[in-house]
């Protein structure tokens, strides 16, 4: 069987490259912008018909929530019009998509945590074209694996969890919002229940849509003060309000996730945030 991983230079295609270093279950094809254009059609439709691809995870998307705001086209070039490439093609040679969506597909005003059946309103422009990309997948007949993740972090690339460690090394406090609540997920847990997925899935007729972060509920102060306290750094967090950090995009204040329906499926537990945590930390120690 062979997978191919598209964004493979991010946080959670960089999960894949490390998996597939130790797994010899698969044959793998990474690519990323230099190499492979996903929203240039004729570029993918021709990559497809050069190889057999039974698996297609595709990890490349435009996260700059912010800038979003300001360059929509971008943002909906890669979010939504290469997603669809992808779905199409996919359809075309019986590959089975696995596509990466977001928390930001809601509005963040539920009390409870969001099930996969919740209705999206995304409130920011990157939660309209993940939406967007969401629902050209489900027309475009293709096999898929919708998973929705919230709050990535890894030990590469750009993430929360690294931004705390590097502003702890010349302050001793930090300011960080204390009413946005939802669930950090380790790149490592999301990548692992994938290839899970893909192992147990070998007949590929499947359209899903699956939550999935690490267990547990927090803030975004939380989570800061957590990371200061398990690395050692000594710096805090001080708490503030979402109107009084001023970002440009609007974020969802509540964005957890029910995560039944992927334990069920799976069979698998599911990683309580702070475990994660001290794991992935762990690893950026060993680097």
């Amino acid at each position: 069987m062979t997978i191919l991983v598209t964004g493979c230079k991010g946080q959670l295609g960089s999960e894949f490259r490390k998996i597939a270093s130790y797994s010899s279950d698969y044959q793998w094809i990474f690519t990323d912008y230099d190499t492979l254009d996903i929203s240039n059609e004729n570029d993918v439709i021709e990559f497809f018909q050069t190889h057999s691809i039974d698996i297609c995870i595709n990890c490349a998307a435009y996260t700059a929530v912010d800038k979003a705001e300001d360059d929509y086209d971008k943002a909906h070039n890669i979010n939504t019009i290469a997603v669809g490439i992808l779905a199409r093609c996919c359809k075309l040679h019986n590959t089975v998509l696995f596509h990466i969506s977001t928390d930001y597909i809601f509005d963040g005003n539920n009390d409870t945590p969001y099930t996969e059946t919740d209705i999206a309103n995304p409130i920011s422009v990157y939660g309209k074209t993940k939406a967007e990309g969401e629902n050209v997948i489900k027309k475009s007949g293709c096999y898929y694996v919708i998973m929705r993740t919230s709050w990535l972090y890894s030990s590469t690339g750009n993430n929360f969890v690294k931004t705390m460690l590097r502003l702890a090394e010349d302050k001793h406090s930090v300011n960080v919002v204390n009413d946005q609540y939802g669930s950090p997920t380790w790149a490592f847990d999301l990548a692992s229940t994938i290839m899970f997925i893909i192992g147990r899935n070998a007949d590929k007729e499947i359209h899903e849509i699956f939550n999935y972060s690490n267990d547990g509920i927090i803030s975004w102060y939380e989570f800061a003060n957590a990371i200061f306290r398990i690395s050692g750094k000594n710096c805090k967090a001080i708490p503030i309000t979402t109107e009084e950090f001023g970002a440009i995009a609007a974020r969802p204040k509540y964005s957890a996730f029910n995560k039944n329906k992927i334990k069920s499926y799976t069979g698998l537990s599911i990683p309580f945030w702070r475990d994660s945590l001290i794991k992935c930390l762990e690893e950026l120690n060993r680097k």
